[in-house]
């Protein structure tokens, strides 16, 4: 009888412990400086969040977002403008009748 009761305990422990909310593995929180000077690592984690921020967590997704403000609002040349574009070059001379009024 001891057997059997502790065999039906035993079972009982086991199918509780298999329905039992499992969290996720999640790896450490990449720091926001980690992740400022790795944009390959910074733009794969951006695409993460984007796509299941409820996986990634707050945390991380809060990291991406301070470190891409980071990036963008650095000092510095910016790496999305190239040399400034010269302005139009003035006409040679004005066209035929530019100066008559109707």
């Amino acid at each position: 009888m001891k057997k059997l009761l502790l065999l039906i305990t035993a079972a009982v422990v086991l199918v509780l412990a298999g329905c039992g909310k499992s969290e996720p593995s999640r790896s450490a929180i990449e720091s926001v400086e980690f992740l400022v000077a790795n944009p390959a690592r910074l733009k794969e984690l951006r695409a993460q969040c984007k796509a299941d921020h409820a996986r990634m967590g707050d945390a991380q997704c809060h990291a991406v977002a301070e470190a891409t403000r980071q990036r963008f609002m650095r000092g510095g040349p910016s790496p999305y403008a190239g040399e400034p574009v010269p302005p139009p070059a003035a006409p040679a001379s004005a066209p035929a009748g530019a100066d008559a009024k109707d």
